[in-house]
């Protein structure tokens, strides 16, 4: 009774995207000309590809954003080199995905821009691609792709699976819970991120069975290597660095860049010859933070434009795509951003940790709590969870900041102790979900479906 009820929602969902498929076409158009897809790849969301499918076995690795992409990255890189018989498709949907992922993929890789939800368009990029399996990054549940892959008889995973307190409650509605139900059972393999997820996942009434834990695969992002070209690039830099008391704000959200200003004014009162290095998440937002302080009368540096950091010049704006783990390499001091205003999510404080700096965040950081506990149960000196008295001094991170600024040793304490829970927590998750994928889907889909073209 209940997979009928979820083939007759599945219907239902099925007839409205198929009749508004001209309106989401029209606001793909309207996107693309607000720069929001890519000017020339952008037809690849309608299921139109831009390459020829080669012969052979095809996997189909697919992120939504460069979080979830960069997740996929170690995975794709262990599966090429255990079967390089199978060709690897990687798609992502947004364009700043597109732009960091493409230099990061091994030459072999197709990468695709994601088809949307539509009947026409997924039907178009499955019948095109014909891949043996699909492999889902976190929590892409779209019920046209995964019910047409399974008609399809195609593998489904889904990697590092995560459902928010907000999903878990529209996924969980009476009317949609049916549906919920069916799409999870096409799956062959799960692997949510914490306990928690899994109990979410089987509230929702996903097979036991198919659920697996292996680590979260964000640790594993903290491994891919900065090009050799990158790391020159930034010599230059490092040298104007040097004997300068320097703290990095990252992944910066509209709002908190107040915050983490009238930090470094405090900060600066104390140490003079300070450097803030600022990454938004959107790099457009650097361009605005330059732009108005330098309205106010503050020298900024700006990445875009190739300054320097001359004397009287204090704050570093890094309004660039993919560079960010090349700049945790440059600072001691990490603060972690999207964290600091209620709301935020947080973001990946792994590659920091990756990167030798000491590790803070703000009091909002979402499903990444799972991460901070972990690394704190390992070494409490690993993470700093800092809270503000008021949104818009923020004193208890000013003397957080300044206690690590002035004091060496607990400075080198806490850079050894993330280091070194990053290394515990990172060890072995790429193999581990290799080993998961290669027995619950490689073997049987490259074995069962043949070498399709």
């Amino acid at each position: 009774m209940r997979r009928e009820r979820g083939e007759l929602i599945y219907k239902i969902y099925r007839a409205l995207t198929y009749g508004l498929s001209p309106l989401i076409h029209l606001h793909l158009r309207w996107r693309k000309f607000r720069g929001l897809e890519h000017p020339l790849r952008w037809r690849e969301r309608l299921g139109f590809p831009s390459f020829p499918r080669p012969p052979g076995p095809l996997l189909w690795f697919h992120a939504v954003s460069l979080g979830e992409g960069m997740c996929a990255i170690p995975v794709i890189k262990c599966c090429i080199e255990r079967r390089p018989d199978v060709t690897v498709l990687m798609t992502t949907t947004t364009t700043s995905a597109f732009e960091v992922i493409k230099h990061q993929l091994p030459n072999n890789v197709i990468y695709q821009f994601s088809p949307i939800d539509t009947p026409g368009a997924i039907d178009a990029f499955l019948c095109h691609w014909n891949p043996n399996a699909i492999i889902l990054i976190e929590s892409e549940l779209w019920p046209n792709l995964i019910i047409g892959a399974a008609k399809k008889r195609i593998a489904l995973a889904l990697l590092n699976a995560r459902m928010s307190a907000k999903s878990y409650d529209s996924w969980s509605q009476p009317f949609i819970i049916p549906l919920t139900s069916l799409m999870l059972s096409k799956f062959l393999l799960i692997l949510p991120l914490s306990t928690t997820q899994a109990i979410r996942f089987q509230l929702l009434q996903c097979p036991p069975f198919i659920i697996n834990f292996c680590g979260d695969l964000k640790y594993a992002v903290g491994n891919i290597e900065t090009a050799e070209g990158d790391q020159r690039a930034l010599e230059e830099l490092q040298v104007q660095l040097m004997n300068r008391k320097v703290w990095m704000a990252s992944s910066i959200h509209k709002g908190e860049e107040k915050v983490m200003l009238d930090v470094h004014k405090e900060l600066k009162q104390i140490h003079l010859d300070i450097i803030t290095i600022i990454v938004p998440r959107h790099p457009q937002h650097g361009e605005l933070i330059a732009l108005e302080l330098e309205n106010e009368g503050v020298r900024v540096a700006l990445r875009s434009r190739h300054d320097k950091l001359l004397p009287g010049t204090n704050i570093y704006v890094v309004d660039t795509l993919g560079e960010l783990k090349k700049f945790y390499r440059l600072t001691p001091i990490a603060v972690i951003g999207g964290s600091f205003l209620p709301g935020s999510a947080g973001h990946n404080i792994s590659e920091a940790a990756a990167a030798g700096c000491a590790v803070l965040t703000g009091p909002y950081i979402g499903h990444f709590s799972y991460m901070a506990i972990q690394m704190q149960r390992l070494n409490p000196l690993s993470v700093l969870q800092t809270s503000l008295r008021c949104q818009v001094s923020g004193h208890i991170l000013v003397e957080a900041l300044s206690n690590l600024l002035t004091d060496a040793k607990l400075l080198e304490a806490r850079q050894e102790a993330a280091k070194q829970a990053y290394h515990a927590l990172s060890h072995g998750i790429t193999e581990n979900v290799w080993s998961l994928l290669d027995l619950h889907i490689f073997r049987n889909a490259l074995a069962h479906r043949g070498n399709r073209t």
